[in-house]
């Protein structure tokens, strides 16, 4: 069980989802989708999420802010040195594959803005910045998963430079950049509930370090009301399809859930453990709307039913 808990397979979604709503976004703006990069972009972006966990225990055990973390893979294998070469070789896969993908779709601006991600992850945990030490890994979770790669996956996913006009991004892009950036960073901000005691000692400023449990709660639920605000408007406003908004209302539930459950626990250690658990399902289920909603407003109005009704 202890090595199912440092795979971390869940968390391999935070690399899928940003790949599927950008495909879907692109879909609704374009019509186009292109099987073949949308299947290189997933294990491009699955090696990357790979070199990203492996590093980042890897460079946790230089700190000894995880010598107390059993699912560790350093703590399980022994050898950091190891992880961090195996980690390394992830990268260089992964780049490959993504690399490819930029190559083909013909547009340099994709290959850039995933590497500026990609630093992000080295920045939030590698040696000598980490960042996430001083408080800012929210920040850059953000802005990788969101502007950063959600934005180049959909370049990448909406046809050939040739046919793609910068000039016609509509609104639909910047909002699912900035919907997925919010749901993948609320699953790192979830992770630092139940941490609280060894991030203080290992002087790691995570946000809940800053802003203790209570608030921290608060904030979240801020997160989530900002979220389906944001979606309701932008359907008014019609930068969304209506569809978007009606879709969203397949993850309410999971975000209920986290909400209840944080409001519940967390306060207490042992027990909220798995609110990152809650966030990565609330993530997913926000995602799928997403998707879904894109789907169906770029279907002709005739369709709409077959599709609701399988």
């Amino acid at each position: 069980m202890l090595w199912v808990a440092a795979i971390k397979v869940p968390m391999y979604s935070v690399g899928v989802v940003p790949i599927v709503v950008s495909a879907a976004a692109a879909y609704y703006s374009t019509g186009v989708f292109v099987a073949s990069r949308f299947w290189m972009l997933i294990a491009g972006a699955t090696m990357i999420i790979a070199w990203l966990n492996l590093s980042n225990d890897a460079f946790d055990a230089e700190t000894g802010v995880d010598k107390s973390k059993a699912e560790s893979v350093v703590n399980l294998t022994g050898n950091q040195k190891v992880v961090l070469a195996v980690a390394n070789g992830f990268l260089v896969a992964g780049g490959l594959l993504l690399h490819s993908v930029t190559k083909a779709a013909g547009d340099a601006h994709i290959g850039l803005a995933l590497a500026l991600a990609v630093c992000m992850g080295y920045l939030y945990q590698g040696p000598p910045f980490r960042l996430s030490y001083k408080g800012l890994g929210e920040p850059l979770c953000f802005l990788a998963y969101g502007p950063l790669a959600t934005s180049a996956f959909f370049v990448a996913q909406a046809g050939s430079a040739r046919l793609l006009e910068y000039a016609s991004l509509g609104p639909e892009l910047a909002l699912s950049a900035l919907l997925v950036g919010l749901t993948t960073t609320s699953i790192l901000f979830c992770s630092h509930f139940h941490q609280i005691e060894g991030d203080t000692a290992a002087g790691k400023m995570s946000p809940l370090v800053r802003l203790g449990t209570q608030r921290g709660y608060e904030v979240l639920r801020a997160a989530v009301i900002f979220l389906y605000m944001a979606i309701d408007a932008a359907a008014a406003l019609q930068w969304l399809p209506l569809s978007c908004c009606l879709t969203q209302l397949l993850s309410v539930p999971a975000a209920m859930a986290m909400l209840d459950f944080a409001k519940q626990n967390h306060a207490i250690p042992e027990v909220i453990r798995p609110l990152k658990k809650y966030a990565l399902k609330w993530h997913m289920a926000v995602a799928a709307g997403l998707a879904l909603g894109f789907a169906i407003g770029r279907a002709p109005a005739s369709a709409i039913p077959r599709i609701l009704q399988g």
